[in-house]
């Protein structure tokens, strides 16, 4: 049979019809469901007796069937979303599709092979101490190579306050440390806005839990659903994965189905509102009882309002330019259709340069290439966001808005609605250096709903005088992914990072989800990824690099391919994901020589 015969895929239905109910299903998609869920019952069982070995190898063989579909599922993601052939964003799929997997698969294999010799995946890797009584892992670079092709770029894993270096290293491995102890079979719900989602939300089901999945694609992805089912015919083949179409229907059915052990959701607090407590007077009544509705575990991954805390300091116009861009891409990549999108600006209204920051970030936002809010329902938003606030700007043949919240005017919605579209919002703060910087921090925390990832942009002289007070204002920030002077997307697509919220979701309050995803390393006990970036690229990073005589402190790298604006970001975005399909040294040289011409 073949893996397209055995993934029990079912007839999309349409998103609109999230709220049906289970019962609405035909009695033919109800037997083919309970025969999918049936086969992964014994392809449950059959995980528990491969080896590490065998798990590595099998991850080497998802490595080859992935990279041989890669191209086809970055052009079908591509016209999914209106971007057709020779569009200077269609290098965006081939990052947060094809290559976010092959790296994950990578670095998952890598972790495997050390469990399997009696190490830990954290040998070799550098832990020091972190602010407040944590420890921290520097998990990226790890290898030469990471450390060329994004230069300037590092990431650390936080463990939660108490946790040894030693915990942490006798911990990680997760599932893998007891390998033959089945996790049963998992319901993973699959997102709609960014196609390695859901296949990264199955390996970690598999390699964190021992638990082997049924996924439920979201319709906005159903014409990627052959492409998947190419790529992960090495998992399908023997009963670990199953891949099944359809609207709310098809959802409610398998979340209450009694083999299902476990439910993870990518998507809305709504949503997964609805999972657990129900609708209407019931849910009241339900939340009022403790009686949830799902009676089983349930872990989740959702948006939030994400914060771009600026922190004033003397900027020439090179930086302003750069950085209002690199603001830019991180509201519209995708067309704003993230989980973590940047969408309130936090600058100074006492900053000297006010003024010109936001005469470049109209500039910025304005001038990136046109394309399509193809996301359901985004029409909806975007209005929502123009009724609350009149007086914003429209740009993007009106598709994109920028709010610029006076002092004293309210915030409450941009703060409070995350959009999922092209919205953008700049709010105001008195006060300077480490008052400023701890104001915005309190803000942040305080008025920004969620708490999946947080930015910061600083320049380098203006962090140096604050010292050992920045660290302590990064510590003090809520959020499950920061970034200082790069992209949240950034921990999202480094595998040796973990992604969710801050700790500290309930059924009750989900906030931005429980637990964490990705994680190749399998670490225990995290509280929180941080990435760090150049301020500047090259060549005006050269200045720091010799002034501090390190690679590490500047960056030789010019803009990054997945900013917006980038002349050569789809040439070069599909050169790194060809460079980690093959490992072509010589192709890449070309792939390196097109980046300098961003």
């Amino acid at each position: 049979m073949t893996p397209t015969a055995k993934s029990a895929t079912l007839a999309a239905e349409p998103a609109a019809r999230g709220a049906a109910t289970a019962g609405a299903l035909p009695a033919a998609d109800r037997e083919r469901l309970d025969a999918a869920i049936a086969d992964l019952g014994t392809g449950s069982r059959s995980w528990s007796h491969l080896t590490l070995s065998q798990r590595a190898r099998l991850l080497e063989r998802l490595h080859a069937t992935t990279a041989a579909n890669a191209e086809e599922w970055a052009d079908v993601a591509s016209l999914s979303k209106g971007l057709e052939p020779g569009h200077p964003l269609r290098g965006e799929e081939w990052l947060a599709g094809p290559y976010a997997t092959l790296v994950a698969l990578a670095a998952y294999r890598e972790s495997l092979e050390a469990l399997a010799k009696g190490a830990s995946p954290l040998d070799g890797v550098t832990t020091d101490a972190a602010p407040g009584g944590r420890i921290r892992a520097h998990t990226f670079p790890l290898h030469a190579m990471d450390g060329l092709l994004l230069s300037g770029y590092t990431g650390e894993v936080w463990f939660e306050p108490g946790v040894t270096a030693e915990q942490a290293r006798a911990s990680a491995g997760l599932g893998q440390l007891h390998p033959t102890i089945s996790g049963g079979v998992g319901l993973v719900l699959g997102a709609g806005n960014v196609t390695s989602i859901p296949v990264l939300d199955v390996l970690y089901e598999l390699l964190a839990h021992n638990r082997v999945a049924i996924l439920k694609v979201n319709p906005t992805q159903d014409s990627l659903v052959p492409v998947y089912e190419r790529a992960l015919a090495p998992l399908i083949e023997p009963g670990f994965l199953r891949i099944v179409r359809g609207g709310g229907e098809v959802g409610a059915y398998l979340t209450g189905h009694a083999a299902i052990d476990h439910v993870h959701i990518t998507g809305a607090a709504p949503t997964f509102d609805a999972i657990v407590w129900g609708s209407g007077a019931a849910a009241t009544r339900r939340r009022r009882d403790g009686r949830p509705q799902l009676k089983k575990p349930i872990t989740a991954e959702l948006g939030g309002v994400s914060p771009i805390i600026v922190v004033p300091g003397r900027w020439t116009d090179a930086d302003l330019r750069y950085q209002t861009e690199h603001i830019a891409t991180m509201r519209l990549q995708n067309s704003g259709h993230n989980c973590i999108a940047g969408q309130v600006v936090i600058i100074s209204a006492d900053w000297p340069q006010r003024v010109e920051f936001l005469a470049a970030l109209r500039e910025s936002f304005g001038k990136a290439p046109a394309r399509p809010v193809w996301y359901p329902r985004s029409d909806e938003k975007l209005e929502s966001a123009a009724s609350s606030y009149p007086d914003a700007t429209r740009s993007g043949d009106g598709t994109r808005l920028l709010i610029e919240v006076a002092p004293g005017d309210d915030a409450t919605a941009l703060e409070t609605t995350e959009y999922f579209a092209p919205v953008l919002g700049v709010v105001e703060l008195g006060g300077n250096g480490q008052e400023f910087l701890d104001a915005a921090v309190a803000h942040a925390n305080d008025r920004l709903v969620g708490t999946l990832g947080a930015n910061v942009l600083i320049d380098p002289e203006t962090q140096a005088a604050l010292g050992d007070g920045f660290e302590r204002a990064i510590a003090d920030l809520r959020y499950g992914a920061i970034s200082v002077n790069s992209w949240t997307a950034f921990a999202f697509l480094t595998p040796t990072l973990t992604w969710g919220g801050y700790p500290g979701g309930t059924l009750d309050e989900v906030v931005s989800g429980i637990g964490v995803v990705h994680n190749a390393l399998l670490l225990d006990r995290v509280e929180r990824s941080l990435t760090r970036g150049p301020f500047r690229p090259f060549p005006r990073s050269i200045p720091r690099i010799l002034r501090t005589r390190s690679l590490s402190k500047g960056s030789v790298l010019p803009k990054p391919p997945w900013f917006v604006d980038s002349r050569t970001g789809a040439t070069v975005s599909e050169g790194f994901t060809r460079y980690r399909m093959d490992g072509n040294l010589a192709r890449l040289v070309g792939t390196l020589v097109q980046a300098y011409r961003a």
